[in-house]
């Protein structure tokens, strides 16, 4: 009982101090039986059982822009989101740190192979397994209020934390991403994603010099959750 009164007033202090940073999602993860296909050496992950799954909010304003490719500015904003986010996961991890835990920071965007696209982990399926939401039609994960219209970063920690539960959701009928999609490689079931034709379209924009990386933008713009509803009312 103790144990458990630890863990949830770890989390609750835990997630207060994210939130007061600026982060819009947070989510807690068991990670004992994926681990071992992170992209990470060292001895550390060893006493690591948990991740912590967090999510900024991009601008609705910005991705408005976006139609059939990505602008320079939504690129601009892609990049300092992902800095903030990286920003605060250290100032968690020193929080952490703190507490006498341990904590292991996620970048939000190195990819270690972009032609596979493997990363060190993936930040969408932690948030799966954090309760943030379900990996959508357009390979992403979407969020029942933000829609796929945010970043992710994840800590990895020793620190004793509450669970979260995956939630039993997908897509429904919504197919405005396969719609939009400029590559086709969104399809109905969102297991067939076709990974080499988005993947070839974003080469295709790099070449055009609209982003500076493997950016596209147009499926995020076009998945915008319950937020999106109320704002329009």
């Amino acid at each position: 009982m103790q144990e458990s009164v630890s863990k949830n007033k770890n989390y609750s202090q835990l997630k207060k101090f994210c939130q007061d940073l600026g982060i819009d999602l947070f989510g807690v993860a068991d990670i004992k039986e994926i681990k071992k296909d992170f992209l990470l050496s060292g001895k550390a992950i060893d006493k690591l059982d948990s991740a912590v799954c967090l999510g900024v909010r991009l601008s609705g304003s910005i991705l408005e822009e976006i139609v059939d490719s990505p602008t320079r500015l939504y690129f601009h904003h892609y990049r300092v989101v992902n800095a903030f986010l990286d920003q605060s996961s250290l100032k968690i991890c020193n929080y952490i740190q703190k507490k006498s835990f341990l904590a292991l920071p996620i970048p939000a965007s190195i990819i270690l192979d972009w032609q596979n696209q493997k990363a060190h982990l993936s930040h969408k399926k932690i948030g799966v397994l954090a309760g943030l939401g379900w990996i959508g039609r357009n390979n992403l994960l979407v969020n029942e209020t933000l829609g796929s219209q945010f970043r992710l970063v994840t800590i990895l920690t020793n620190m004793p934390l509450k669970i979260d539960k995956p939630v039993k959701k997908d897509c429904g009928s919504c197919m405005l991403c396969a719609k939009i999609c400029p590559s086709g490689a969104i399809k109905e079931e969102a297991t067939e994603f076709d990974h080499i034709k988005c993947f070839e379209k974003l080469k295709e924009f790099q070449k055009q010099r609209l982003a500076d990386q493997y950016v596209c933008g147009v499926c995020v713009g076009a998945c915008r959750g319950t937020n999106f509803l109320r704002e329009a009312a």
